[in-house]
């Protein structure tokens, strides 16, 4: 009998006019720039979101005060720094 690989390899795949135009291209595991530049921003805003929740439900802790909300410029300087008088002060 007939190898069909002999015989398919001989003849070039015809190509139609009328069809999809197809062409490479190129992506990092299945994603592709068009895809990263169309998701980039809702990413960012969901990010910015989470940041904005993360800071808010640990403000009240004494050590993200000191270290992260103090050093936010015209803000963290008037509202984050508790000064206890020495009246209050139990030592």
């Amino acid at each position: 009998m007939f190898a069909t690989s002999a015989l398919r390899s001989s003849y070039p795949a015809y190509k139609s006019p009328y069809g999809p135009k197809y062409q490479y291209q190129p992506h990092f595991a299945g994603i592709t720039a068009k895809q990263v530049y169309r998701l980039l921003p809702t990413s960012a805003a969901f990010g910015g979101v989470a940041l904005f929740a993360v800071i808010f439900y640990a403000s009240g802790i004494p050590r993200v005060q000191s270290d992260i909300l103090q050093h936010i410029p015209y803000f963290g300087k008037k509202y984050f720094v508790h000064e206890i008088p020495a009246s209050d002060n139990p030592f």
